[in-house]
């Protein structure tokens, strides 16, 4: 188990901060007393899923760090029970039961990604908890339980809104596009953001000209670059998580594909290894994300956040840039913050009935949920990498090298075409 005072993640630099800003009479008031809240959840610190787990587990710490600062949350200090998944959704219930009847955490969250939040839905049901995932998409679909709340930014909607910004784009282009493939991970998030471009292919009148899933299982991709290219779509949709990513980036450089735009949920160059690791390659891929640092694109709190996170994570050795996941983590400990205190007691249906009939402000912007638990208004973004030169991370920090084409009221750049590996 990690928990807060398990691991020392700047505390020192963090608590010195604090020092040097509070007087010493209001830090004494401040200090939280009594039993401490407890937030339990699984989070992936290993495996494949770790490259976002771990970055988002720092985040879920800055804030237990900065609301302890400031007298804990309802007078008591909060603390953080989570245990390590190993990226295997086949881990959490058996976790979710030991932190809900053993450990008898208050609250409980999710970690990241929709093969981790699925697996702990029925146990978190079983117990009535209210619960707050983190990058989940259509896990409530099914389940359609009132006590779930999703930081995704996919909204309800995932078939008809998902591949949106990623069609507009592409028949907006002058020519229109008339074909486009589809390649994705056989995966539940890949397949449902397929079944959404498959849709929309058909509301646009496109000929789907290559239309297939690869098993997880799959570490050669150059035969799959090649029957796509041997398809000659005009565009072509990936959905892929980040080892699949690097591999289909790879072998579409090596075989020097030639598509008027190449993109989609694909999954990897939001870490900022791969993005160093593939450098000029990312050049022109549109890509599903969920922020970038660009200048229509910012909120309150969101960059001290990203100064905050970026040294500590040079410590831990985690995602050094701290983009995707950490502020979309950060705005999860949010919501529950803003609803505990606005109930005034860790009282699970009372705070379901908060999330539900109440806004939230966050360092991704204000937030409201419908009736599944997800965003009443979606904001997928897709961005194009442009201008990347060599592997630098500097490049990655500034506006410019990954705009934001889509959705409009977010809008830095204009769409660059055609993706040549390498352009």
């Amino acid at each position: 188990m990690q928990s807060l005072s398990r691991r020392d993640l700047g505390r020192a630099a963090l608590a010195a901060t604090a020092a040097a800003t509070v007087p010493a009479t209001a830090r004494a008031q401040a200090a939280p007393s009594g039993p401490p809240i407890r937030i339990g959840y699984s989070m992936s610190l290993s495996g494949g899923l770790a490259g976002n787990g771990r970055p988002a587990l720092l985040a879920h710490r800055i804030w237990a760090e900065e609301v302890n600062s400031k007298g804990g949350l309802l007078g008591r200090p909060v603390e953080l029970v989570n245990y390590d998944d190993q990226s295997t959704g086949a881990q959490v219930p058996g976790i979710y039961t030991k932190l809900i009847d053993v450990d008898k955490v208050d609250l409980v969250i999710s970690g990241y990604a929709t093969a981790i939040i699925a697996p702990a839905m029925p146990i978190v049901m079983q117990r009535n908890m209210a619960f707050v995932s983190l990058f989940g998409t259509g896990v409530n679909n099914d389940f359609k339980y009132d006590r779930y709340f999703s930081i995704n930014p996919t909204g309800s909607q995932v078939k008809e809104t998902f591949a949106k910004g990623f069609m507009d784009i592409a028949m907006a282009m002058d020519p229109k596009p008339r074909s486009i493939a589809l390649v994705n991970l056989d995966s539940d998030f890949h397949q449902r953001t397929a079944e959404s471009a498959r849709f929309l292919a058909r509301q646009h009148g496109l000929r789907v000209v290559y239309d297939r899933a690869y098993p997880p299982s799959t570490v050669d991709f150059a035969p799959i670059i090649r029957a796509v290219q041997a398809a000659r779509p005009d565009i072509v949709f990936v959905g892929s998580y980040p080892p699949d990513t690097a591999g289909l980036l790879r072998a579409a450089s090596e075989l020097r594909v030639n598509f008027q735009m190449m993109g989609g949920p694909m999954i990897g160059p939001h870490i900022t290894a791969q993005k160093l690791q593939l450098g000029p390659i990312l050049n022109n891929l549109v890509v599903w994300d969920v922020y970038a640092p660009e200048p229509t694109l910012q909120f309150p709190g969101t960059q001290a956040l990203i100064e905050r996170y970026q040294p500590l994570a040079a410590k831990e050795g985690t995602d050094a840039l701290g983009h995707y996941v950490p502020p979309l983590a950060y705005a999860q400990m949010q919501v529950l913050e803003q609803a505990v205190r606005r109930v005034g007691r860790i009282d699970q249906a009372a705070l379901a009935a908060d999330m539900h009939a109440n806004g939230f402000d966050t360092v991704i912007g204000p937030l409201r949920f419908d009736a599944l638990g997800e965003w009443t208004e979606e904001r997928n973004l897709y961005t194009q990498y442009q201008g990347v030169q060599g592997n630098g991370i500097d490049q990655f920090r500034k506006a410019g090298t990954q705009v934001i084409l889509y959705p409009q009221r977010y809008k830095s750049g204009d769409l660059r075409k055609p993706y040549t590996a390498g352009a």
